[in-house]
């Protein structure tokens, strides 16, 4: 009997030779073939994983599994970095011994994802670009100094079940001071090669610092653990750990602090650099480049993103006029922009008022979900404002990640300092993007698939991450959840933030805009608070291109729905898409547009 065109078909796809007619091969043959390859994959992508693990000293703290102090030790040292490098070369050399055409076509997905994000990770512990990265270990977005408290306190990854964790965990403690100390020898490297971080970002380090060493050793935030010890450590032996962890803190860790805080006010800042774009320090052109790759997973050049923002301001502003009308509002944009900013029946009162209005958006958006989506994450999600102490140096939001079992529910933060600039149209957006479907769903479903590699589970690609995110926003449309023209207000608000993203992000780090540059055009060109402008200005400042990935992935999302929609007409079904979208875990870009169109081919 004769191939079916069916079977030469998946022959050719595999990139197998046909078999004669008078001698086929059973398919169950080929699906054997492909199984043992998938399974030589995954051994290889586990035991990569572990390897990685091993040289991750940080990921040890962050994911509690026995974290080791003399590990951790080695944060910012170059026998770290000259060990990932060789390891990612062995790996990608493993990789190569790998038959692609033999994969599944999930597998090979994984294959592609790997490869690209390897290459890419490997590209990044090239010396000239550790000339440019590793001598600026901080700063105020995320920096260990403020990090490091959390990952190692109550609510963080590390257990404290008895009065082994907490010996285990005081051991880790105590290595800290040493990583410190190797971050400003980092930091001096850069003084010395003139490669600095800006006087912005150094002065609000220096203002973290300050608030960290405010306490007394008994009452830092350091001290945390030993708020609630279990009642099953003896009352002698909790005395006993109390002693040692605060003797700790005060001779040990909040001296390093004092150490670091002093080196930089005294001896880096005045060699910080007073322009806050990239463009400004040496090497910084290359370096940006080099960063929207990373972030978005595509080749941008700077100038088509800030193009592509413009005309998405332009677009937005547009619909943005016909809802102003629909609010009762007459008057010019700008003008309604500072309407919105200043009347009092536009923001919160008390932060309950903003608690209520999450609670009820995530009552309505679990009604809704069955609708769009054929699988639902396990585990729960907690609403919760910020911690007073990050409230300052927060956005409106973000998400906690919970466990992958789903005991530990994730937890979306919402920021309750300076009200009188928090908006109420902009809960429901906030909500779809920070929580369900956002992040909570995305990355839970991910986590949650055990067929999956790690770095498909745990990954944070930022443009399939946060682009999946920013699409979840405009699937408010479809819950009907902007019906109310002040809800309908706040996601355009928000989407205007992500395209002045793209406008402000490379006027900053590519045509060389001031910060008060940066912030004039955020005000003047949607209804954002002042310290919302300001506190997203220094984030793109200290985190270059990381805000771009939200609308380039989101854009690349929509757009692979509109071709799905398109090609399939009738058949076109929103949950398989979104099953395309999440099924496979953390994707770069180009790979999951592969995936999406080989979808489209097959259901046409």
């Amino acid at each position: 009997m004769g191939l079916t065109r069916a079977f030469l078909l998946a022959l050719l796809a595999a990139g197998l030779t046909a078999p004669a007619a008078a001698q086929p091969i059973p398919a169950v043959a080929v699906a054997g073939a492909r199984q043992d390859e998938d399974s030589r994959l995954l051994a290889l992508l586990n035991s990569f994983a572990r390897a990685q693990e091993a040289l991750d000293p940080l990921g040890a703290v962050a994911r509690g599994d026995n974290a080791n102090p003399t590990q951790l030790q080695r944060l910012f040292s170059d026998e770290l970095a000259a060990a990932q490098r060789a390891e990612l070369r062995r790996q990608l050399a493993l990789l190569a011994r790998i038959n692609r055409a033999r994969l599944s076509p999930e597998r090979q997905l994984s294959y592609d994802s790997f490869q690209q994000q390897t290459r890419e990770a490997l590209g990044w512990l090239s010396p000239d670009i550790l000339a440019l990265t590793a001598v600026r270990p901080f700063n105020h977005f995320g920096g260990l100094h403020e990090d490091f408290p959390a990952l190692i306190g109550p609510g963080g990854s590390l257990p404290y079940r008895d009065e082994r964790d907490y010996r285990r965990n005081l051991a880790l403690l105590r290595a800290f001071p040493v990583v410190l100390d190797q971050a400003t020898a980092r930091f001096r490297q850069g003084m010395d090669s003139n490669v600095v971080e800006t006087r912005l970002t150094t002065v609000n380090m220096i203002t973290q610092l300050d608030e960290l060493l405010a306490r007394p050793a008994e009452d830092s935030v350091f001290a945390a653990p030993l708020a609630e010890m279990p009642d099953t450590i003896p009352a002698a032996q909790q005395a006993l750990i109390r002693a040692d962890w605060h003797e700790a803190v005060r001779a040990e860790v909040l001296p390093a602090y004092r150490r670091l805080r002093q080196f930089l006010a005294e001896d880096y800042l005045p060699s910080a650099r007073t322009e806050p774009g990239l463009s400004a320090m040496k090497g910084g052109s290359g370096l940006y480049h080099r960063l929207i790759l990373r972030h978005t997973t595509l080749p941008l050049e700077p100038d088509a993103i800030h193009a592509l923002g413009l005309d998405e301001v332009a677009r937005i502003q547009a619909e943005m006029e016909q809802v102003k009308a629909q609010l009762g509002y007459k008057g010019t944009l700008p003008a309604f922009f500072n309407h919105i900013r200043t009347d009092p029946r536009f923001h919160p009162k008390t932060a309950e008022e903003l608690s209520q209005g999450y609670a009820a958006v995530a009552r309505a958006v679990d009604a809704r979900l069955p609708g769009l989506f054929a699988r639902l994450p396990r585990g729960e999600m907690t609403i919760a404002p910020y911690p007073a102490s990050r409230g300052k140096f927060e956005a409106g939001g973000s998400y906690s990640l919970g466990s992958a079992d789903g005991r530990r529910p994730g937890t979306f933060y919402f920021n309750t300092y300076d009200l009188e600039s928090r908006f109420l149209s902009g809960v429901t957006t906030l909500y779809l993007h920070e929580g369900i479907p956002g992040h909570h769903f995305q990355t839970s479903l991910a986590q949650q698939d055990l067929t999956l590699p790690d770095f498909q589970r745990f990954g944070d690609t930022a443009a399939y991450v946060e682009g999946w995110a920013l699409y979840a926003e405009t699937l408010g449309y479809e819950m009907g959840l902007y019906k109310d023209p002040l809800q309908h207000w706040g996601t355009l608000d928000d989407e205007m933030l992500r395209a002045m993203r793209l406008v402000v992000d490379t006027g900053l780090h590519a045509k060389g805009w001031s910060r008060s540059q940066a912030v004039a055009y955020m005000l003047a060109n949607s209804g954002i608070g002042r310290s919302d402008a300001e506190a997203e200005v220094d984030r793109y400042i200290a985190n270059p291109a990381q805000a771009l990935s939200y609308k380039i992935g989101a854009m690349t999302i929509q757009r692979l729905r509109r071709e799905a929609e398109t090609a399939l007409g009738p058949r076109f079904d929103l949950k398989a898409f979104h099953e395309q979208i999440l099924g496979s875990g953390v994707l770069p870009l180009p790979v999951l547009e592969a995936k999406v169109r080989r979808w489209i081919a097959s259901a046409r």
